[in-house]
């Protein structure tokens, strides 16, 4: 008899037990805790100080990543420090491989790395895109991010059927307000759509191709990439002119050439931040996120 109750308690724990969900970036967590809405809350692998770009798996890291249910990233040409220990892994979600999600292409033969501005990337996928010719940076995307929420879903409600109509009614809620939140960001940032920017690195493409922004340039394509002298001379000779409202910096890094380069010029300074550091996986996070992004363009693209 006491047997049976141990057995009994020991399976309704595990029927109870909440599905275990991380995700690489701060801003897939909050995406993924928008779907995960009443089921159970997502964890986030890389600190708010860290960046995929550079980041070293530590053995505490390897051991999260093989202890969840499920594991969401973008895939090698954000997060590379991640593709030798996930191959193979049967609990993960790798969202560059989904060809619901349309993705912007860079071109094979530009060594630059400039962006083909196409929203249909999974049509000339040749598989290449996993080493890196694509923009990876999909949740600056109101579309990416819709698209990603869906593959999100449809992968919890495979893992976790029980929650399927739950994860379903946060899909609908998740479109709901990215729709509110775009009507909002475009009214606030129509009065500065024609005026010109240099971001630090090419990261914003997605939402500055929605939002028909006047995007000039960046300083680097990527931020382990130092800027070459040509980009800073003609960046500097483009602040000479009326043409530049703004320069954007990262919180995660303090690139002293930005400084190098505006100093002396009347040029606004603003930042944008990619990676979403300060917010808090919460409700709403994700949409506040996507309008306060429009907030710094706005504010620093007015004169």
């Amino acid at each position: 008899m006491i047997f049976s109750l141990i057995s009994t308690a020991t399976w309704a724990k595990n029927q109870d037990a909440s599905l275990t969900v991380m995700t690489s970036i701060k801003p897939l967590q909050l995406i993924t805790q928008e779907l995960t809405k009443n089921v159970t809350n997502t964890d986030v692998l890389l600190a708010n100080n860290t960046s995929p770009h550079d980041y070293a798996l530590k053995p505490s890291d390897v051991r999260k990543l093989k202890s969840v249910d499920l594991f969401i990233w973008v895939g090698p040409g954000l997060e590379s420090f991640l593709e030798g220990v996930l191959e193979g892994s049967n609990n993960t979600l790798q969202l560059d491989k989904s060809e619901q999600i349309d993705k912007i292409v860079y071109d094979q033969h530009d060594e630059h790395g400039h962006a083909e501005h196409s929203h249909e990337a999974h049509d000339h996928d040749d598989g290449h895109h996993h080493h890196g010719n694509y923009n990876p940076h999909l949740w600056l995307g109101p579309v990416q991010a819709q698209q990603m929420a869906k593959v999100i879903v449809d992968k919890l409600s495979a893992i976790d059927p029980t929650h399927s109509e739950q994860y379903a009614q946060n899909y609908v809620e998740f479109t709901q307000h990215l729709d509110t939140t775009i009507a909002e960001v475009k009214q606030k940032i129509a009065p500065v759509q024609k005026h010109g920017y240099y971001v630090f690195h090419d990261a914003y493409s997605y939402y500055e191709n929605y939002f028909g922004l006047n995007h000039l340039g960046a300083f680097t394509v990527s931020p382990d990439r130092r800027p070459g002298a040509k980009s800073l001379i003609a960046i500097r000779n483009a602040l000479q002119t009326n043409e530049v409202y703004c320069v954007f910096a990262e919180p995660q890094f303090t690139p002293a050439v930005i400084d190098s380069v505006t100093r002396g010029t009347d040029v606004n300074h603003g930042v944008l931040d990619p990676l979403a550091t300060e917010y808090e996986a919460k409700p709403g996070a994700y949409f506040q996120y996507l309008q306060d992004l429009g907030t710094s363009f706005s504010q620093c693209l007015t004169r």
